[in-house]
């Protein structure tokens, strides 16, 4: 599934919605801050996504409150 599929799915947004956001977050930070802010909110992810992941791997070993057995 693609991530604006899932960003429609989770959030409710539909493409008007999606449009609107962008043009206001472009106009708030310019064209010239928009690379640099995309980067970073893409490496965020990345890290809560790897976070996660090793949260789930490593969490077969903990009760529901997260603490160790």
């Amino acid at each position: 599934m693609s991530g604006m599929i899932l960003l429609m799915q989770i959030f409710g947004l539909g493409l008007p919605e999606i449009i609107l956001i962008t043009l206001v977050v472009l106009l708030f930070f310019g064209k010239d801050r928009l690379p640099g802010l995309f980067r970073s909110v893409g490496t965020s992810i990345r890290e809560l996504k790897d976070s996660l992941t090793h949260s789930e791997q490593s969490g077969n070993d903990t009760d529901s409150t997260g603490r160790k057995k």
